[in-house]
């Protein structure tokens, strides 16, 4: 574990659904030694998909953790699922992930996910490079997938590698930095062994091109080259190299890369562009916090193991034989087994019992975790994913994350009286390792409501309630997750008086409500002058305020996008008290939001649907029957891309609609988009459906 933090890479693979992660995966673990067989997703026994509902979808669902060796190189890779309902495990891989390869269908290029994990990467500012896989796949088109890349995410993709040859063809790459081509015969000897051969000299002018449009790109970042490059003498690939590492650790081009992962092509060259390209933990910038008592006060922590002791719990995962692990990626400092670390958000410590270094679902002990590894570790009480971790004498607090809203939810029962506690204490570890699966209890029913990214993602949470917690319970059917908002601005008074003799309570607040930006959450001003409202008053009529957000004045869904401004009152000198004013920022704003005419808002799916073009008007007029409004229509050799917002609630049964309308010839993705306002009519549909009339 010791290894040179300067030959230490932590990388993640990231993609679309279906575009071949875990099968790169797979390759990589094979050739760098750490597995003696190929798994293949198809057949079930891909080491990275351990989960039984992996296998048996033939899908990821949690990102899992291996390292591995590549020419004196440490590779610790994480293996993120591309299904939108599991996109909380991409995003919490991005954020500890020093650099990322991101992966593309030769033939489909980029699809929705793609954008959706590449924005990810965008936000933790995480270098890239791209992996063009399944060009032998009929339809496969490099140059398409470039052209694909560079209109819909970055503008300056740059090929590294020209493919020898497509399709059926598709024999190798030529590697336009060493100017040779890599060569692999024949499919018996899993891709270990491939020629360096000369290149091919049909695609002479087509390498030609390739390497001056690469030169010249790179010669923006070392002017040495431009110089050799005039002068007609051959550049060093050393100095290639290095100016393209400057550029992809600035972020400022993405490398691209081609080959095909299932027929063992083109994995070696991607490992060694790891290695060549992507940052070490000493690459990055030192890691920057804040001081939990003074959040004002800016820290930094590089990573060396003679700083203070600091890493982020990104994962949290229950392990039916070792308990709780929490995924820790350490930046600076070193701790072993037995020492206690500080948790500033709880204020707690946490005492660590034992280290371990993750493969899969197995494991191996390690005696100390140092700065730029990821570990697991066991005995974390109260970490929660998102959790600081450190030294207790130098305490910092590092930037959490931020997890999308859960647009959908259903009601469980357990099928017996002895099931209704398991059930309860499944749920809560589940909700633990999950922050975008939530659980609550509907109040007016009693029953218990589970909330999450999709029908997949609860399906699957409600699997391992029986298989790995030996739960009998009952699924009702999906709901759409409402949320209720304002369209105007109003104002609202709340007075809340109790005159019973002795003691009364008396509060009094005036609010004013208003429309946030969509998406922008809601907020609560104090512009409370002249103490018409005492200080101490003021955080209990926020309390009560934020409180009844949470209920909305429609159908009861929680209430978003709301300014709220408390700007006038009044108190009485013996009866106001703090429930008082709570109760009284409560009526306010009820008032004031039944005046502001309220909305219900519903989630938008971006849909993206492959169709032959035969099929084409079936498949929008469907679509059209569901609400849906085409923003996109891209022409590809007999087949027809549609890009529509649709919304959540008409999405259910898509599947099996989609296939009769195109004779099982159509595919579709989806994702979360937005929340935007229902019509009208479906609107009073929804409010008469939950009030009962």
């Amino acid at each position: 574990m010791g290894a040179d933090l300067q030959h230490t890479r932590n990388i993640g693979i990231m993609a679309h659904i279906d575009a071949g992660k875990t099968t790169l995966t797979e390759r990589i673990l094979y050739y760098t030694g750490i597995s003696h067989r190929i798994g293949e997703v198809h057949d079930g026994n891909a080491t990275m998909d351990w989960m039984v509902q992996e296998q048996e979808r033939g899908i990821t669902i949690t990102s899992a953790a291996t390292t591995c060796a590549w020419k004196d190189h440490r590779v610790n890779i994480i293996d993120t699922p591309g299904h939108v309902d599991f996109t909380v495990e991409v995003e919490r891989s991005l954020r500890v992930l020093d650099g990322t390869i991101a992966l593309f269908s030769a033939v489909d290029g980029v699809e929705p996910q793609s954008e959706t994990v590449w924005k990810q990467a965008e936000k933790y500012g995480v270098p890239r490079i791209a992996f063009v896989n399944k060009m032998d796949r009929v339809g496969a088109d490099f140059e398409q997938v470039i052209e694909s890349i560079r209109s819909k995410l970055h503008p300056n993709p740059i090929a590294f590698q020209l493919p020898i040859g497509s399709e059926g063809g598709f024999s190798g790459v030529v590697d336009l930095i060493e100017m040779k081509a890599f060569v692999w015969e024949g499919e018996t000897q899993l891709g270990e062994a491939f020629d360096v051969q000369e290149i091919p000299s049909v695609m002479s002018d087509d390498v030609s091109a390739a390497r001056e449009a690469l030169v010249d790109c790179l010669s923006e970042y070392d002017d040495s080259l431009v110089e050799l490059f005039l002068e007609g003498q051959e550049i060093p690939s050393a100095l290639l190299w290095a100016a393209a590492r400057k550029a992809v650790l600035a972020g400022e081009i993405v490398p691209v890369f081609g080959g095909s992962a299932f027929k063992n092509k083109g994995v070696q060259p991607i490992l060694d562009a790891v290695i060549h390209l992507l940052p070490s933990p000493l690459d990055v910038p030192p890691t920057q916090g804040v001081d939990p008592k003074d959040e004002d006060k800016v820290l930094e922590r590089g990573p060396s193991e003679d700083e203070p002791f600091c890493a982020l719990a990104f994962k949290v995962m229950t392990d039916p034989y070792m308990g709780t692990l929490t995924f820790l990626r350490v930046y600076s400092g070193s701790a072993e087994p037995g020492r206690s670390l500080l948790n500033p958000r709880t204020g707690k410590k946490e005492r660590i019992g034992r280290l371990f270094q993750m493969h899969a679902n197995k494991r191996d002990d390690v005696k100390v975790a140092r700065a730029g590894d990821i570990v697991a570790a066991v005995g974390m009480k109260n970490t929660a994913t998102g959790d600081t971790l450190c030294d207790t004498k130098h305490p910092i607090s590092l930037e959490s994350m931020t997890f999308p809203e859960p647009v959908i939810s259903v009601a469980l029962e357990p099928d017996t009286k002895s099931d209704e506690d398991k059930l309860t204490q499944a749920l809560v570890k589940l909700s633990h390792e999950d922050p975008t699966f939530q659980v609550r209890t509907d109040e007016e029913t009693g029953q218990t409501i589970v909330s999450g990214m999709g029908e997949l993602h609860l399906e699957i949470i409600t699997d391992r309630l029986v298989r790995e917690f030996k739960v009998g319970c009952r699924v009702g059917r999906p709901q759409v997750s409402f949320r209720e908002t304002i369209m105007n601005s109003s104002n609202g008074e709340g007075l809340f008086k109790r005159q019973t003799g002795g003691r009364g309570q008396f509060g009094h607040a005036k609010v004013r409500v208003e429309p946030n930006e969509r998406g922008a959450g809601s907020e609560f001003v104090d512009a409370i002058k002249g103490g018409v409202i005492p200080r101490e008053f003021i955080r209990p009529t926020a309390e009560g305020i934020m409180g009844a957000l949470e209920r909305g004045v429609l159908a009861g869904y929680r209430m978003v996008d709301v300014k709220v401004t408390l700007y006038d009152g009044s108190f009485h000198d013996v009866d106001s008290s703090e429930v008082a004013f709570k109760v009284a920022g409560s009526m306010a704003l009820r008032d004031a939001a039944e005046k502001a005419d309220p909305a219900i808002l519903e989630p938008i799916m971006q849909v993206e649907v492959s169709t032959p073009e035969e099929y084409m008007g079936a498949v929008i007029g469907d679509l059209n029957s569901r609400r849906g409004s085409v923003n996109r229509m891209e022409s590809r050799p007999g087949l027809q891309i549609l890009t529509v917002d649709v919304p959540l609630q008409r999405m259910f049964g898509y599947a099996t609609d989609l296939r009769s309308a195109s004779q099982g010839r159509a595919t579709f993705s989806m994702q979360f988009d937005h929340y935007a306002p229902v019509p009208s009519e479906v609107s009073q549909g929804i409010v008469q459906r939950v009030r009962g009339i």
